[in-house]
């Protein structure tokens, strides 16, 4: 079950920087620039909740809206670097173990660490596919292709 998590985190990771190069290569709004921060201040959120770490709100770092573009693939790099490490300190065991956190607003909840994974990886497929909308709206003529079966092959 670990190994099928780092494999999709090696996913995100490539198809993340598939879309930033594009993002950096391209004309391209501030939203598509806010939308690619969230996905990644989103996944340094999750990090910390799974490791049992409290998020302060004011927390600078977490705080994607001052995310120059040209700082993403750096921070693309570091969360699949911690995320990595912190998938190899996990048992098959504690995959199948509870996370108990608050969101943002303060609202509790338990999920259990493989449904937190999962969502993981959809939250930055579907947010991918958001930034692409923007780029073509800023007149990109052809996206990256990010599915995960391309990926694959």
């Amino acid at each position: 079950m670990k190994d099928y998590f780092i494999h999709l985190f090696n996913y995100d990771k490539y198809a993340n920087h598939l879309i930033l190069d594009t993002l950096l290569k391209s004309p391209h709004t501030d939203r598509a620039v806010q939308i690619m921060a969230h996905l990644l201040a989103a996944q340094q959120r999750w990090l910390y909740r799974c490791k049992g770490l409290h998020i302060e709100a004011d927390d600078v770092d977490l705080q994607p809206k001052n995310w120059p573009a040209d700082t993403l693939g750096t921070i693309i790099d570091s969360n699949y670097t911690l995320w990595m490490e912190h998938l190899a300190s996990l048992t098959d065991e504690d995959l199948q173990g509870t996370i108990s956190y608050q969101t943002s607003n303060g609202m509790p909840f338990t999920n259990t660490l493989v449904q937190i994974l999962t969502h993981i990886i959809n939250h930055g497929t579907h947010h991918r596919a958001q930034v692409g909308q923007h780029l073509k709206f800023a007149g990109v003529a052809a996206l990256p292709g990010t599915d995960y079966i391309m990926f694959t092959r």
